[in-house]
């Protein structure tokens, strides 16, 4: 990301939201613009919910979520930027703040800001690794403007064998219908590409949706996908408490409009049990007798926020694609989180122009963005359970080996690896795309040949 020692705090503010703002997705429904932002207790019905189930209302409700109000907000840029036409920092800084003020755009995307060599990085790790001996499939979830389906159709049509560009496939998962008509104009700029792409609008973690199980071998790749996915959160007394589910319900009190509030009800949801055993949150609340005394005497309670929708969408890929590879990209890290909890998402607005970030997730009212960080080692760990090998593991079975391979790699380091770094470097030699990026990641996982 942007230096913080380099920006005022309004412009940093403006410059993490903007530079550095993921993808999004928009449900499939109704994409009108809301001139007003409603309330999320409109989002609510009278009962409780589980808090991904208000996150995923709040930002994907088709009336009153965020990006149900912001369907025009992915910005695509006109044509590349010519970095090495640039003298530095300060040149590039003011680059973008023109493309934004022109543009009128919220957001540009990495793989937008650095096209074509962001996706030509993400093709030559594909290309390294893919078994050429059967047809290469690529899927991309979320795919945004199609800029990444583009770049890498073109990397692959211009410096892999000819026989692999003409049988391969890339199909594009995307939950919004206005995205998805805009990748096939993309994607349509060089009409080979055309009968080798395709988009399915429908949700890629319903099962249903995938058919039957591909045995073959495919690449799946999520870029700043993750972030925005619904998350659970659990709740604790005290250090020796157990976990306990949170739920969001309305209170009606003498107030003309309801409030929010959290209800803590005992562990019960199947998929949160099955994220707190990937986490293994109990052991790391064992404590000794004179700490167990001392918790209860000054009780620190304790939250934490549980990627319940991450895992889901894992448990269907692995389903789904038993032999994919996956390319992950995300962030690790969010600077100025008020929100409480590991793992606690950041919860920003904009009113008249300036970033707000709210203390309180429950604040959000259908204007707001709510995004988390990735945990990259939690990540591997739910990629291994949803492959069956940490069950296993925990069986104590001696015979089974890993079924992934996996690596997670800082931005620069990737794209020093596959990318072309001298592509996105300015004349003084600073580089956006190895400098700022410092809390993204990419995750690289495949399948070993233990498959029982």
């Amino acid at each position: 990301m942007v230096s913080w020692a380099m920006l005022s705090h309004s412009v940093r503010n403006r410059y993490i939201r903007l530079l550095l703002q993921p993808s999004k997705a928009f449900p499939c429904g109704s994409l009108s613009h809301q001139p007003h932002a409603f309330f999320s207790t409109h989002i609510m019905g009278d009962k409780p919910i589980l808090v991904r189930d208000f996150i995923h209302s709040a930002l994907y409700d088709p009336r009153h979520g965020y990006f149900s109000q912001r369907a025009g907000a992915v910005g695509v840029l006109e044509s590349s930027i010519k970095f090495n036409h640039l003298k530095g920092r300060k040149a590039y800084m003011k680059h973008l703040d023109d493309i934004y003020k022109k543009s009128d755009i919220a957001w540009f995307t990495p793989v937008e800001l650095f096209k074509p060599w962001y996706a030509h990085g993400i093709a030559e790790a594909i290309m390294r690794t893919a078994n050429l001996s059967f047809p290469l499939k690529i899927y991309e979830i979320g795919g945004g403007s199609g800029t990444c389906a583009k770049g890498i159709l073109d990397y692959i049509k211009l410096n892999a064998p000819e026989r692999v560009y003409n049988s391969m496939t890339y199909t594009s998962v995307e939950i919004s219908p206005s995205l998805a008509t805009k990748q096939q104009e993309t994607v349509g700029q060089v009409n080979s590409h055309l009968s080798r792409f395709r988009v399915e609008c429908r949700d890629a973690a319903d099962c249903s949706g995938w058919g039957e199980v591909e045995q073959n071998p495919c690449w799946v790749i999520m870029l700043e996908v993750l972030d925005n996915l619904p998350h659970d959160l659990v709740y604790a007394e005290n250090k020796v408490s157990p976990w306990m589910e949170v739920w969001v319900q309305k209170q009606h009190r003498n107030s003309m409009e309801p409030k929010l509030s959290e209800l803590y009800k005992p562990l019960h949801d199947p998929l949160i049990k099955r994220c707190l055993e990937i986490v293994n949150l109990d052991k790391e609340q064992t404590t000794s007798p004179a700490g167990r005394f001392w918790s209860k005497v000054f009780p620190r309670p304790q939250r934490c926020w549980l990627p319940t929708g991450c895992l889901k969408l894992l448990e269907v890929l692995h389903g789904a694609l038993p032999k994919m590879s996956l390319i992950i990209s995300d962030f690790s890290y969010l600077p100025d989180v008020k929100i409480p909890g590991d793992r606690a998402p950041l919860v920003s607005t904009k009113k008249d122009g300036t970033s707000l970030d709210y203390d309180n997730y429950l604040e959000a009212k259908g204007d707001a963005d709510i995004f988390f960080p990735t945990d990259f080692w939690l990540l591997e760990r739910m990629d291994h359970f949803c492959s069956g090998w940490l069950k296993s593991e925990k069986e104590k079975s001696s015979k089974q080996g890993k079924k992934r391979r996996t690596i997670t790699l800082d931005t620069s380091s990737f794209m020093e690896e596959f990318g072309l770094p001298s592509k996105t470097r300015t004349k003084d030699g600073y580089n956006p795309l190895l400098d700022d990026f410092k809390n993204t990641k990419f995750y690289l996982s495949v399948p070993t040949h233990n498959t029982r």
